[in-house]
């Protein structure tokens, strides 16, 4: 659980990197039409999730900034009985006042009139610039004054690239719950028909568990369905003898887990799946233990590029001087994507990778990113050997990146061969 004093520091460090006599103005998401007359679940913006904790939805988080001073308005939705009956009871702005530590609260409706009142003498306006034009526009127009206009996300982004301890304990609480699913889909794969049973097995213990949701839609891809990227269908027969690549993770409390795991679908890994899944584990292993304060992504990218490469060869997948195929690319056909990504208030965090000067962020103490090597093999290549075609692989975990080093926050997810065997008995 994160207290309102998280917050409050965080407003305050957002206050202090607005350039003077600005206004910055950050938006709650809004309601996604599904179909007709539906709405899909509501999920708030990460960003104001992150400055505020606030899940309702018509709210907008305002800074203003004078000589120095910063002074913080939240806007929220009046109360009224008839709406709430529909929907679901609304803080409204007197409750919001005593819960939240800001200068003031306002009803929505005031928006507009405030906002004209606060732009009035300032030069810089600070906004998202991924919200849609048509309120890009009506910004611009609040004041004569304004001269500059600056993206807020990217000091939100930029700020969440450091975990707290409150964040890393969430993001553990979602990784127990996953390890909970995995492990579930472990025992129940040759016990499955078809993998949107898995699929509903894994997602029973993430809502069992009290997670919000799935932190993205789960991968559950059996033998060459593995080998396209983000296969969402789930909808095919499990065959015995083949694989299950399965990336799935919960969101608890707005923060992600990302696990991935590559499973029997009978129980037991053939020798050529083994040889494969042995190797991609390999250099997981070898990625993670790489991992430390200014060590940089590119440097774990390069070398998993060339572990990777060197296994395709000895297994003879890839044909040539190591050397000369990742020079070539060559293994890029079989290994597309990168070794991972930062995680936290999204699955993908939207955190920089790079600084203001276009240069590498190298890792740094309360980063928390994933490790992902794989191998993705088509069942219609018939340049690999035949053994190996129709097989993709992927093992992932997720990483804090502390003062001595790491912290693997998903160890106790089963990977080894024998570990994910047993557990199929």
């Amino acid at each position: 659980m994160i207290k309102e004093k998280e917050y409050i520091k965080r407003r305050e460090r957002f206050g202090k990197k607005l350039e003077k006599n600005s206004l910055a103005i950050v938006m709650s998401a809004e309601q996604k039409v599904r179909s007709n007359d539906t709405e899909f679940p509501y999920r708030q913006d990460s960003n104001f999730y992150y400055l505020t904790g606030f899940k309702e939805d018509n709210s907008v988080l305002v800074f203003v900034k004078e000589e120095g001073k910063v002074k913080v308005y939240l806007f929220v939705i009046k109360k009224d009985p008839t709406l709430e009956l529909w929907t679901g009871k609304r803080l409204g702005a007197k409750k919001a006042k005593e819960i939240f530590s800001v200068d003031d609260v306002f009803e929505i409706d005031e928006l507009d009139k405030k906002l004209k009142e606060f732009a009035a003498t300032k030069n810089t306006l600070y906004y998202d610039f991924k919200i849609e034009a048509e309120r890009i526009e009506k910004f611009k127009k609040l004041s004569n004054t304004i001269a500059d206009v600056k993206d807020a996300a990217k000091i939100v982004e930029a700020m969440r690239l450091i975990k707290s301890r409150a964040e890393i304990s969430i993001i553990k609480k979602a990784l127990s719950i996953t390890k909970k699913a995995h492990h579930k889909a472990m025992k129940m794969s040759k016990k499955c028909s078809f993998e949107y049973e898995l699929q509903a097995e894994m997602e029973y213990i993430f809502k069992k568990n009290g997670a919000y949701s799935d932190a993205y839609t789960s991968i559950v891809a059996s033998g060459d369905n593995a080998n396209t990227l983000h296969y969402i269908d789930n909808d095919k027969p499990l065959n015995k003898g083949d694989l299950i690549l399965i990336d799935a993770g919960c969101e608890y409390e707005y923060y992600s887990s990302d696990i991935t795991r590559t499973i029997p679908v009978s129980g037991k890994f053939t020798k050529a799946q083994k040889e494969l899944y042995q190797m991609v584990l390999d250099v997981e292993k070898k990625i993670i233990s790489m991992i430390k304060p200014t060590v940089l992504r590119s440097e774990l990218q390069n070398e998993a590029e060339k572990m990777l490469c060197e296994g395709m060869v000895q297994l003879g997948i890839l044909k040539g001087s190591v050397k000369k195929l990742l020079k070539d690319k060559a293994h890029k056909k079989y290994f597309p994507h990168g070794i991972g990504h930062y995680m936290g208030l999204d699955v993908h965090d939207q955190n920089p990778y790079k600084d203001t000067k276009n240069k590498e962020i190298p890792l740094k103490a309360g980063m928390v990113l994933t490790i992902e090597p794989g191998i993705y093999l088509p069942k219609d290549d018939t340049q690999i050997p035949k053994k190996y075609r129709g097989i993709g692989i992927r093992i992932e975990d997720d990483i804090l990146v502390t003062k001595a080093g790491y912290e693997n926050l998903s160890k106790d997810v089963k990977k080894e061969i024998e570990e994910i065997e047993a557990l199929n008995c």
